[in-house]
């Protein structure tokens, strides 16, 4: 209890507390899920650091969501005014960066200004002992006259040295933190006195002429505790970078998960990898312009994959297929089940060589030989900018596409987008994740111990299984506010099934049972829908109807501009996808919003990497339903769920959720069979859903929200 900072915890909170303490010491793992207003964020983070404090480990604390890094800078603040920690929030280079380059110039300007300092330092030696050595030898020391013609032909050699590296690339800011020790140790000072944002380090830094991230990876080193974003855990390079800088081996870290059901999409993204037409063309490019006989063999083979790619999304193209091409990416389908895919066949067909193997080889070390190049021309100042090598990324790819195109984790796919400023089409190759344990399990292993947190992290042994969890602790706390002032509805609206979502009686009923709701709630209401398209349909039905203010979340649109207006309102529906941004990350505090609706059973998209996930899920875990369940059902369900959670955030709060689709209905199970999602919600929520027919939902709430004296005056008439 030493680092809870405050009075008392909530109920369960202390449970949970020990639970996780106790886990954590035996170095395994927790699943957590928690409700709003369990207190997930301490429940994690105060045992977390009293065993970090116990085996000196440092605990790593990770978010993909902008508003949970507030949430963990401020209860790390709260827990610094009750016991003494070291704590640090770390964001990647380029946000924090002065001058604005990127890793490897950076790297590069890094080395060149030490050697500079270093220089520069030893010249200034030398130089004293040059003068100290002059004094001896005019007072008749001949042995000091001999030293003193050494320390001069070194004086000599260092100032061509510094002459040389005067006219390299160096960084200022980095070099005021070497030569000024006086401003670093006050930073260091500044940097804990407190928790410090990033922007804070930043704006701290760039009035004292300093490097800021420079500082910061500096000040890592034996702190207890690290509030950074999911990259620097899930990509490996970072992650080993990012341990050395923490002075820890993955053993001494403990690492804490929020919101841990995006954990398989984010490890599914930093495990993929992909490699454009313009990069192709680049190294080609590249390629002409060097006398190296290697090149022939090098643009032999990334010739025929770049000719090779670009013919099979052009085969690919239907008629005004290619005019459509918008300038977000579109997958090209080229799976085939009883072969390669179809671009591997292309390229095989368009190689005519000695051998794939040789010639990549052979691009690979052309392509290494040129980046030492590029390296060496910015360090000695000859480029503005460090040149990456197209030729050793395009080579890379290829190789990797070839040797594991055909592992069942990866999945090969093309896509092309349209270049919005000169209209060309182009394409990109790329090999898909499937399996994100391949990136989680070996992370896991390694660290001391894991805590994973959501509001929606059930069903645990899925988890376990798509993450590579071993050794897992569970727990669950649901909604600990007042039960009397909540109810969630499964309201039995036709199936919103794609096949039947233009049908006009649906849609009618569907609008009536919304335009219900939101005629019956005494403030704003949010409304969830499959997508944006069907957002729009119904935000243009009930605008022409309701009093309410309507507006509508579109693709592109800020959404804290978009909630900000919204809340402004008092009498207000919010029409948005439940794929978009408002679904979570997002607290409807109060009266921001009293009602939440969630309008079908939002399955996303099922395109050919879908498939791919299922397919590779089903022989991972052995089940022929395993992958859609795992892949479609568990996850739009937790997306359901995380849109519910938007509204009751206190136990002041009165609302409605309520879920509009008769296939979330408990008696309807038996007449939908597979289609129900019923029983995918949890045991505690399940129990919570009352079935109601869609003409009653009025009434129904009416008398809840009139229960509670919400209305302003008379309910409305139902």
């Amino acid at each position: 209890m030493r680092f809870f900072p405050y009075e008392e915890p909530y109920e369960n909170q202390r449970e949970a507390m020990d639970r996780i303490y106790n886990t954590l010491v035996r170095g395994q793992n927790v699943l957590f899920e928690g409700a709003c207003g369990t207190g997930k964020t301490l429940s994690a983070l105060v045992p977390a650091l009293e065993v970090a404090r116990e085996q000196d480990k440092t605990v790593v604390i990770t978010t993909n969501v902008h508003q949970q890094m507030r949430q963990f800078v401020a209860e790390a603040r709260a827990i610094t005014r009750e016991e003494s920690i070291r704590a640090v929030v770390f964001k990647g280079k380029s946000s924090m960066c002065h001058i604005d380059v990127g890793y490897e110039e950076c790297q590069t300007l890094r080395d060149n200004t030490r050697a500079l300092v270093e220089a520069e330092s030893d010249h200034a030696q030398l130089e004293r002992r040059q003068r100290d050595l002059l004094a001896e030898s005019q007072a008749g020391s001949e042995s000091a006259a001999d030293a003193r013609a050494a320390v001069m032909d070194e004086l000599e050699n260092l100032e061509e040295q510094i002459e040389e590296l005067g006219e390299a690339n160096v960084c200022d800011h980095y070099r005021n933190n070497l030569l000024d020790t006086e401003a670093t140790d006050e930073f260091f000072g500044w940097l804990f006195e407190d928790v410090r944002t990033p922007d804070e380090i930043y704006e701290y830094a760039d009035e004292r002429e300093l490097c800021g991230y420079e500082l910061l990876k500096e000040g890592l080193e034996g702190v207890d505790l690290v509030v950074c974003n999911y990259h620097h855990l899930l990509d490996p390079m970072i992650r080993e970078q990012f341990f050395r800088w923490l002075g820890r081996d993955p053993d001494d870290v403990i690492a804490v998960f929020d919101e841990a059901h995006n954990v398989e999409d984010a490890a599914r993204d930093h495990a993929s990898r992909a490699c454009s037409e313009r990069t192709f063309d680049s190294a080609l490019d590249e390629l002409a312009e060097t006398d190296d006989p290697r090149a022939d063999d090098a643009t032999n083979v990334l010739e025929a994959f770049r000719d090779a790619l670009v013919g099979t999304y052009e085969d690919s193209f239907g008629f005004g297929q290619r005019e459509s091409v918008g300038d977000n990416w579109e997958d090209v389908p080229i799976s085939n089940e009883d072969r390669r895919d179809d671009l591997t066949l292309a390229f095989l067909q368009a190689y005519s060589g000695q051998g794939i193997e040789g010639d990549l080889e052979a691009a690979r070390k052309l392509g290494q030989q040129l980046d030492e190049e590029y390296e060496e021309a910015y360090r000695e100042g000859e480029t503005a900018t460090r040149t990456e090598c197209q030729t050793l990324e395009a080579a890379a790819f290829v190789a990797a596409w070839m040797d594991e195109g055909t592992d069942q984790g990866l999945y090969p796919v093309v896509s092309v987008r349209r270049d919005a400023g000169t209209d060309e089409v182009y394409g990109r190759a790329e090999l898909y994740s499937c399996l994100p344990r391949h990136v989680t399990g070996q992370l896991f292993e390694a660290v001391s111990g894991t805590v994973l947190m959501s509001a929606t992290i059930q069903p645990f042994e899925v988890t376990e299984d798509v993450l590579g969890l071993e050794e897992c602790v569970t727990m669950a706390y649901g909604l600990q506010f007042p039960e009397d002032r909540r109810r969630t509805y499964a309201v039995e609206t036709p199936a919103l099934f794609a096949s039947a979502r233009d049908d006009p009686e649906v849609q009618t009923e569907v609008e009536e049972a919304i335009y219900d709701a939101v005629r019956m709630t005494p403030g704003n209401t949010l409304a969830f829908f499959p997508n944006y398209g069907e957002a729009a349909r119904y935000a243009e039905r009930l605008e022409s109807r309701t009093d309410a203010t309507v507006y509508l979340d579109e693709p592109g649109v800020g959404a804290e501009e978009l909630r900000q207006k919204f809340v402004a309102n008092d009498r207000a529906v919010c029409c948005t996808s439940l794929w978009g941004t408002l679904a979570e990350g997002v607290s409807f505090d109060g009266d921001d919003a009293h009602t939440v609706l969630v309008v079908g059973v939002p399955y996303p998209h099922l395109d050919d990497r879908a498939e791919a996930v299922q397919e590779a899920y089903d022989v991972a875990f052995e089940g022929t339903d395993t992958g859609w369940r795992y892949a479609v059902e568990i996850p739009t369900v937790r997306k359901t769920r995380q849109a519910l959670g938007r509204v009751i955030r206190s136990p002041e709060d009165v609302g409605v959720r309520a879920l509009l689709d008769r296939r979330y209905s408990r008696r309807a199970k038996s007449d939908l069979g597979t289609y129900s999602v019923n029983g995918t919600f949890p045991h505690e929520e399940r129990e919570e859903l009352l079935d109601l027919d869609p003409e009653k939902l009025k009434f129904a709430m009416m008398n809840f929200y009139g229960d509670h004296d919400r209305y302003a005056g008379e309910p409305p008439a139902p």
